[in-house]
């Protein structure tokens, strides 16, 4: 595999856990006691901490990266099992 597949792929885990880390985060502003701005929405997260989320983003992009290539590497599946031909 060429170094920019395999970066390809990285990004391409990378954006994907974001929908596996963003669900765990964001206590409700309207949960905490503090007061809300003016036009803000009581969903939205009381505290934004983007480089704690970048952090867990990469932690989980980096294990499921590592998966991936270890799959790809000892043949563990391989295209033809993907098409259903073995």
């Amino acid at each position: 595999m060429k170094w920019t597949s395999a970066l390809a792929i990285y990004l391409l885990f990378l954006a994907l856990s974001a929908f596996f880390v963003l669900p765990f985060h964001g206590r409700k502003a309207a949960d905490d006691d503090t007061p809300l701005v003016k036009g803000q929405d009581h969903g939205a997260p009381a505290t934004f901490r983007p480089a704690r989320i970048l952090l867990q983003m990469t932690i989980v992009a980096t294990i499921g990266f590592a998966i991936y290539y270890a799959a790809y590497v000892n043949g563990w599946v391989n295209p033809d099992v993907l098409a259903g031909r073995a």
